[in-house]
């Protein structure tokens, strides 16, 4: 038995539970709140000391991600420490790497990908093409406009740290549109984390992808089938498995996801988003040091899902078998559209009764707009894009109220 302590207490770590219950590894989380989904999972584990708050101290520490104290107690009752989110002050982590506590991936490997900027310089460093960029402090640069007309428009601006599901970042689409941008960041309407910025290029890219890779301790490294992803305002709506590539295009993704996790000697899964070009040119786009949704469909769609998977590389485990037991899948993110509390019971109900789909609900008591609150998959039988696309849209008619 292992006990691993996970930062975070989202669905993320959420879905890592029946992974934990197949291995006969115990979760224990480092979370701000008792209510949050992982939380659930790591009671089911300890059913008689779920009743009281305080008889959850043995699985549950109840405090900020970002907070390195609690982090040591978080220590004191796991075996090995990974993380669900990016959120983390790794200096502070650091003196707790110094006295013995067991990091994985290594606090080294998470170093140079938390920042967006410092990510795409280490993946310059190491050969790894990406789009062109440049750094650029909003506080001293805002009217400097010649900067903005670098690359021409459109242009991507992106919050160095803490931006997530689109979170922070803005596709500029012309002068007018940022100015207007600009005089939103000036009123404050952004937080004060969001002032430094990666600026770069727009890339007329035919397909988003991903791929989740994952390496073990002793190094080795397995990709599981490449996806194409579909954003609306940046946020992942739908992931199609696998993608329409051709063999050379994933040959690349491949020798990509080997090179960038060799190099960090990373222990774990890791969400690798990228850009194919009409000339099938693949250039990345980021990286996730962690679980990620992009893989979501493993869960239902492949021998190993990722979650299974992170915990075993963490673990020290062999890894298990990437591939699909279908011949194809899609994953179609059930976003909030609306401030509301409700589980959607009737919704939910008629998406299960889609052949083959198989719903994960987070047990988010609160909905708003962009929040993720679950995710279905469902199995196919044909795998081209076009039967994907038919079966994600009959998802989203079910679940949106008018087609968005």
């Amino acid at each position: 038995m292992k006990r691993v302590g996970v930062i975070g207490g989202g669905q993320l770590a959420w879905m890592m539970g029946s992974a934990a219950k197949k291995l006969g590894i115990e979760l224990v989380v480092q979370t701000p709140s008792v209510n949050d989904p992982a939380v659930v999972a790591a009671k089911q584990q300890h059913p008689m000391d779920s009743t009281k708050l305080d008889s959850m101290s043995s699985f549950f520490v109840q405090a900020r991600v970002d907070d390195a104290i609690a982090t040591g107690e978080l220590a004191k009752k796991s075996d090995v420490i990974t993380f669900e989110n990016e959120f983390v002050d790794l200096e502070a982590l650091s003196s707790l790497a110094e006295r013995g506590v067991c990091f994985r991936p290594r606090l080294e490997a998470l170093a140079p990908l938390l920042d967006k900027y410092h990510q795409r310089c280490y993946l310059r460093d190491i050969g790894i093409p990406v789009p062109n960029f440049v750094a650029l402090d909003l506080k001293q640069n805002a009217n400097d406009l010649h900067i903005f007309s670098k690359f021409g428009f459109p242009v991507v601006l992106k919050a160095r740290r803490h931006g997530y599901d689109g979170q922070g970042t803005y596709i500029i689409k012309d002068i007018q549109h940022l100015e207007s941008t600009l005089e939103d960041i000036k009123r404050g309407r952004f937080k004060a984390s969001h002032v430094e910025f990666l600026l770069e290029e727009f890339i007329p890219f035919t397909h988003e992808l991903a791929v989740i890779a994952a390496r073990s301790v002793s190094g080795e490294v397995v990709n599981y089938p490449v996806v194409e992803t579909q954003q609306q305002e940046q946020v992942c709506r739908r992931a199609i498995a696998p993608a329409n590539i051709s063999p050379q295009v994933a040959a690349t993704i491949e020798n990509i996801s080997r090179i960038l996790l060799n190099s960090l000697d990373a222990i774990g899964v890791f969400g690798i988003e990228l850009f194919l070009t009409a000339d099938d040119k693949v250039l990345v786009n980021e990286i996730a040091p962690r679980t990620h949704n992009s893989g979501h469909f493993s869960l239902d769609a492949c021998q190993t899902s990722q979650f299974e998977q992170h915990l075993r590389a963490i673990c020290g485990l062999p890894l298990g078998n990437p591939s699909l037991i279908c011949p194809g899948a899609v994953m179609v993110n059930l976003l909030g559209y609306e401030n509301s509390i409700s589980d959607y019971q009737e919704k939910r109900q008629l998406i299960e009764a889609i052949p083959n789909a198989r719903l994960h609900w987070y047990g988010k008591s609160e909905s708003r707009p962009g929040r993720k609150l679950g995710h279905v998959t469902v199995l196919l039988e044909n795998p081209s894009r076009d039967c994907a696309l038919e079966v994600a849209q009959q998802v989203e008619s079910i679940w949106y109220p008018t087609q968005t």
